[in-house]
């Protein structure tokens, strides 16, 4: 049961992190493969401070991996931490379980 509540947990710190609408965007393009910071200062008209502030939660979230690009440490380079991303979809096909049967009878208390 502690396992099921870790998950839950987590997944609704995941959920949170998410529900910002210009982080879910900027995670939903980095599914797509490594972005560097002005690539997507420049496909969201976001400044470099306002990506970084949402990488960084990102990267809090452990969602993400960053790294300074071997050429010019003044680009940092980001991309989906795969491995957890697979985690995160296990825990997700558990707690939203298709197979699960939907209808069951109500345990009431008994009436006085």
């Amino acid at each position: 049961m502690e396992s099921i509540s870790t998950d839950l947990d987590y997944l609704s710190s995941v959920f949170k992190v998410l529900s910002d609408p210009t982080r879910l965007k900027l995670f939903s393009m980095l599914l797509n493969g490594v972005h560097c910071n002005c690539e997507l200062g420049s496909l969201t008209g976001l400044s470099n401070n306002l990506i970084s502030h949402h990488m960084h939660v990102l990267i809090n979230a452990e969602l993400i991996h960053s790294r300074r690009k071997p050429d010019d440490a003044r680009w940092i380079l980001y991309s989906v931490d795969h491995e957890k991303l697979g985690q995160l979809q296990q825990m997700l096909a558990v707690f939203i379980n298709p197979e699960i049967p939907s209808e069951r009878e109500p345990v009431c208390p008994p009436c006085k």
